[in-house]
């Protein structure tokens, strides 16, 4: 008797899940793509139930006809790559598996994804949202203390939400990340949010941590939450986007298009126009590939321009006196002397 195609999809999501090649985001991705695609095939190629889909129903023309649909249905090129990204890995599952003899994605071609600039707060907006914050009471002093975070070290919110009080270590300046696929990184921390920590852990997670029960009962200090919430429970990630949107708001920032994600962009954004090198933000922002951290180079141009009228030799010659000849004649573009 053939599995269905649901069945193994559980046992592909819990293998890739277990083997932590893939982030919990991304696991879960992967089911969304994965019964997006199956209603596809059930719908709209195979004629029958989802839970009736088998393997040999995965065919090469029904995942292009897959891809031409989502582009029909107007998803951008990476939604669609990422997708069929979905697909590929669930088909290699398969022939691993030997559910398969030969696999049916191998010949699909990915869709080329557009390159989308990402929106960024500039330094003066940034400045303005953490500037509303009210850091007289503490929950508005864990506020700063996050905001600051994300923009000083350009982290995920799920690497935020998921720190420990033993994560920052303050007489060196850094955080401990664990990051996708449970890689650890160090990244360092400015003084604002380092001070903004301070701040917090002296005024205003104390009063929101819950009292012990009995003695000796809970976690050693280093390994508990480092944000808590109103009831002492570890923030949670959608916690973090309200807390933002909230200060977007207030600070006067048309909340359009922005999220935590945006502070990290704007971390990557903000170094590189600095003169920060691309593989030292790469390894700060925790990316795998530096084609991923290459979204970033856009900042680039102005920053050259500036670092040659800076360093080379004949840079800031007059254009003037660039044109002129030897004697005090001047050359004429394309002319004889």
């Amino acid at each position: 008797m053939a599995y269905s195609l649901l069945q193994l999809k559980e046992d592909f999501l819990v293998e890739i899940a277990v083997s932590k090649t893939q982030s919990h985001n991304t696991v879960q991705a992967y089911a969304q793509d994965l019964d997006q695609f199956f209603s596809f095939l059930a719908g709209k190629v195979c004629g029958k139930q989802v839970e009736d889909l088998i393997p040999a129903d995965l065919k090469p023309e029904y995942i292009r006809r897959f891809a031409v649909y989502l582009a029909k249905e107007d998803y951008k090129g990476a939604t669609i790559s990422r997708r069929l990204s979905a697909v590929r890995s669930f088909c290699r599952f398969l022939t691993r598996r030997d559910v398969l003899d030969e696999d049916p994605a191998k010949g699909v071609s990915s869709r080329k994804a557009h390159s989308y600039l990402p929106k960024v707060f500039s330094k003066e907006e940034v400045a303005r949202i953490i500037s509303v914050i009210d850091t007289s009471t503490p929950l508005g002093k864990r506020d700063r203390a996050i905001l600051e975070l994300l923009y000083s070290s350009g982290l995920r919110i799920g690497e935020v939400a998921k720190l420990n009080i033993g994560d920052i270590d303050y007489s060196l300046g850094f955080v401990q990340v664990t990051g996708k696929g449970d890689k650890e990184r160090f990244v360092p921390l400015g003084s604002m949010a380092l001070d903004a920590l301070g701040d917090y852990l002296d005024g205003g997670r104390p009063l929101l941590e819950k009292k012990p029960q009995g003695e000796g009962q809970g976690f050693p200090v280093m390994r508990k939450p480092l944000f808590l919430n109103r009831l002492g429970d570890r923030l949670s990630d959608r916690s973090i986007r309200r807390i933002l949107h909230k200060y977007i708001l207030l600070a006067g920032i048309d909340p359009q298009g922005l999220s935590p994600h945006t502070l990290r962009h704007s971390f990557a954004t903000h170094l590189l126009s600095g003169g920060a090198d691309l593989r030292s933000v790469q390894e700060m922002l925790g990316h795998a590939s530096i084609k991923t951290t290459q979204i970033y180079t856009h900042v680039m141009p102005d920053r050259l321009r500036q670092v040659y009228k800076n360093a080379h030799p004949r840079a800031q010659v007059n254009q003037q006196d660039s044109l002129a000849g030897v004697g005090g004649k001047d050359f004429e573009r394309g002319g004889k002397q």
